[in-house]
């Protein structure tokens, strides 16, 4: 029986559910443009006030979503955790196990940062806002980042158990270095801006590979159209 099936009275019911619903619109409208917000100024940036400015709303119809400005934050970290997911991971879940899925995770994670080198990178500028403090911020922030990479780290372990990449290879020193590319590219193209920096994290990321015994071709890579101006876990 659906909710419009359900005779409570005075009919309440289908309207109550449209409220709800309407409620969780305006929620989601307001997450987008908080993590919109985020990506510009930073999550110690964002407050119910700024927000309320940018979404046109009141203070108070913000707040009675959010309840606090740290909810607040930690509902964009979560939004941007979701389509990080939905751009990167579960994309490369459609290649077969091992190198093949670890060389579309870094592909697929390539093309969000290579767009991220314009508008911000929520995981890495809330590194830098949140590494020497506490609280639930924190937490989620690094959760999130934590999960990506234990994703990674399982992708790793398939190649080495599918014979891919050599078998004596250090699991945490090869996601290392991966990670490692990754940040890199976001200093040298965002903060330095240096050319070519693209081309680099990928020819890094081939390098690497090539290092640990990498049994296969090398895949067709992020297209260099935009390198020159601009330089998105689950259980598997």
């Amino acid at each position: 029986m659906s909710v419009t099936e359900i005779p409570l009275k005075n009919g309440r019911a289908p309207r109550d559910g449209r409220a709800m619903q309407k409620g969780q619109q305006t929620k989601a409208a307001i997450v987008d443009a908080a993590l919109g917000l985020a990506t510009q100024i930073g999550l110690e940036g964002l407050s119910i006030g700024a927000l309320a400015e940018v979404t046109q709303m009141s203070k108070s119809g913000v707040f009675a979503h959010f309840g606090s400005r740290e909810e607040l934050q930690i509902s964009v970290i979560r939004e941007y955790h979701t389509r990080f997911e939905e751009e990167v991971f579960y994309p490369a879940m459609n290649q077969p196990r091992g190198l093949p899925r670890l060389r579309a995770l870094f592909a697929n994670w390539m093309k969000r940062t290579s767009i991220e080198i314009d508008s911000g990178c929520i995981y890495i500028s809330g590194a830098v806002e949140f590494d020497d403090r506490t609280g639930p911020v924190r937490d989620a922030l690094v959760g999130s980042v934590k999960t990506w990479l234990a994703a990674m780290r399982r992708a790793v372990v398939a190649a080495k158990e599918e014979g891919h990449i050599g078998a004596g290879v250090d699991v945490d020193q090869l996601l290392f270095e991966i990670h490692g590319l990754i940040l890199a590219l976001h200093y040298e193209a965002r903060f330095l801006k240096n050319p070519g920096s693209i081309d680099r994290a990928n020819a890094g990321f081939d390098n690497i590979l090539r290092l640990y015994g990498a049994k296969d071709a090398l895949p067709a890579r992020l297209p260099s159209r935009a390198r020159s101006t601009r330089s998105s876990s689950t259980k598997e």
